[in-house]
């Protein structure tokens, strides 16, 4: 298979430098976020033109509720302004956007702005858009063996039919595919509690750029990197 065509299904990004991007040109870090609302757009595109069908987005994680509270209500804002603007792209595009994680600590007005794009755009066919908000990975995974513990409590499920299927069908993401490709921009080499069961064969791509000024190319090469890498998945490669 050439390199052209050997496309990850599954593309996760974590977001990361907003703060650093703004704090280097002197502005505040609300303004950082907003800057990162174009570089969605540019993986969307690049997304769709490339066939990937999955693009998971590390948009805030449940550590973030600890940073200051005028940079959370600055990003709580602009998670509705995007989804106001956003939807009639996204629905010409074909793009179903879905979330993950807990959304029930977020204000009224904010789930009623992620309830409405999930309807808008429900029947989008080439691309789903999966937002990680009020997210946590160690959550997800605690949330799913409670499910299980309370189907074996009720007699539902005997102890030693638990599987590795078994969680992975009890976690937020049991509708898709793990990521093939896990990106995180800003030189960070870490995960941050971000889909700690689904990438445990994933590909780990750690760009230098900010996210601000991560551009359709960018995805472009994060993609010529994956196909380059040897996926083996823990077995001996053919000779």
């Amino acid at each position: 298979m050439s390199e052209q065509k050997r496309i990850p299904q599954h593309v996760a990004i974590i977001m990361d430098g907003n703060g650093r991007w703004a704090e280097l040109r002197g502005k505040d870090r609300s303004e950082g976020h907003a800057a990162g609302i174009e570089p969605v757009r540019a993986s969307l595109r690049a997304a769709v033109r490339n066939g990937v069908r999955y693009l998971t987005l590390y948009a805030f994680s449940t550590e973030n509720w600890g940073r200051p509270a005028a940079e959370v209500d600055a990003l709580m804002e602009l998670f509705c302004q995007c989804v106001a603007n956003e939807a009639p792209e996204l629905i010409r595009q074909g793009v179903r956007v879905c979330m993950i994680g807990d959304r029930s600590r977020f204000s009224e007005k904010v789930r009623s702005a992620l309830e409405s794009i999930e309807k808008q755009t429900a029947d989008g066919k080439v691309l789903t858009l999966i937002l990680a908000l009020n997210y946590s990975s160690r959550s997800e995974i605690t949330r799913a063996v409670q499910q299980i513990a309370r189907r074996v409590a009720a007699g539902e499920l005997a102890p030693e039919a638990i599987t590795e299927q078994t969680l992975s069908e009890s976690l937020d993401t049991a509708p898709w595919p793990d990521p093939d490709l896990i990106v995180r921009t800003s030189g960070e080499q870490r995960l941050s509690n971000f889909l700690l069961w689904q990438a445990s064969y994933a590909e780990l791509w750690f760009p230098e750029v900010l996210w601000p000024d991560f551009t359709e190319r960018d995805f472009d090469r994060a993609l010529e990197e994956y196909a380059r890498r040897d996926r083996r998945f823990g077995l001996v490669k053919d000779k």
